[in-house]
């Protein structure tokens, strides 16, 4: 081009998501299916370009298969109680409501241009503790912002609603997302700690699984480690030594075909 562009990392992709069986894509919370980028296991700490589009096609399979397994195996269809429908609806009509008492009305575009910045300077792909805690105690001030969320004009075809109802959603991603950056003080794949430029053996072994209370408009989240299971032994193999080398310790690699006929 003839004129200066400007270029800069951004985020397309979450590689965590709800923990799912692999073989069926069923979640813990009965009559859930969950395929595709909003599923986690797949690719690790970063995705390679491409990947997604077979995880998508095999995964999406797997998932739509189990789904159905599912609902034919069930003696009686489940039904949704009136107060979970009238309370979710509630929720989603709130934006028109505004806020109580004589507090400022809050615009959607607004906090989202906010929380999209903050997200982007401080938990970007390179960051650190003091910078994650910054995004963390602004995202507080944005939850207590959002209570007062207010949408204008009627239901149909109006995105300002829409963006005031994902704003939760982004809310609490952003979260579990500034969290698990905090707790894991370690470098790999797509997340780079600053402070913690290297990889370590243990936090490989480890995933960081975040869950929301059930509180309302926005759930607390908290974050707990849980073990990683170990690679089974015949897919380890699959690989070179020289490349596990590089992540796995050399207890771990003993029984590698690799290392055994050094």
């Amino acid at each position: 081009t003839k004129d200066e562009m400007e270029v800069g990392p951004t985020c397309h992709y979450v590689m965590g998501g709800i923990e799912v069986d692999p073989d069926t894509g069923a979640a813990a919370t009965l009559g859930l299916f969950a395929a595709g980028e909003c599923s986690g296991g797949m690719h690790g700490s970063n995705r390679l370009g491409g990947n997604s589009l077979s995880d998508l096609l095999v995964f999406g399979r797997r998932a739509g298969l189990g789904a159905a397994d599912y609902v034919r195996a069930l003696s009686s269809r489940p039904t949704v109680s009136q107060e979970s429908v009238d309370a979710a609806a509630e929720l989603a009509l709130a934006p028109f409501k505004g806020p109580q008492g004589k507090a400022k009305p809050e615009n959607a575009y607004t906090l989202h241009a906010e929380l999209q910045q903050t997200m982007n300077d401080l938990v970007g792909i390179i960051r650190t503790a003091g910078e994650i805690q910054e995004a963390l105690d602004k995202i507080e001030e944005y939850k207590a912002r959002y209570r007062n969320i207010e949408a204008d004009g009627k239901r149909p075809f109006n995105p300002g609603w829409h963006l005031a109802i994902d704003m939760r959603n982004m809310l609490l991603v952003s979260e579990c997302v500034a969290k698990a950056a905090l707790a894991r003080t370690e470098s790999r794949g797509g997340h780079t700690r600053d402070d913690y430029p290297a990889m370590d053996a243990e936090w490989r072994r480890t995933l960081l699984a975040c869950r929301a209370a059930d509180d309302s408009p926005i759930p607390e989240i908290t974050v707990t480690k849980e073990v990683q299971p170990p690679m089974r032994p015949d897919l380890l193999e699959l690989f070179e030594i020289e490349e596990l080398g590089k992540y796995f310790t050399d207890e771990e690699l003993a029984q590698h075909p690799g290392r055994r006929n050094q």
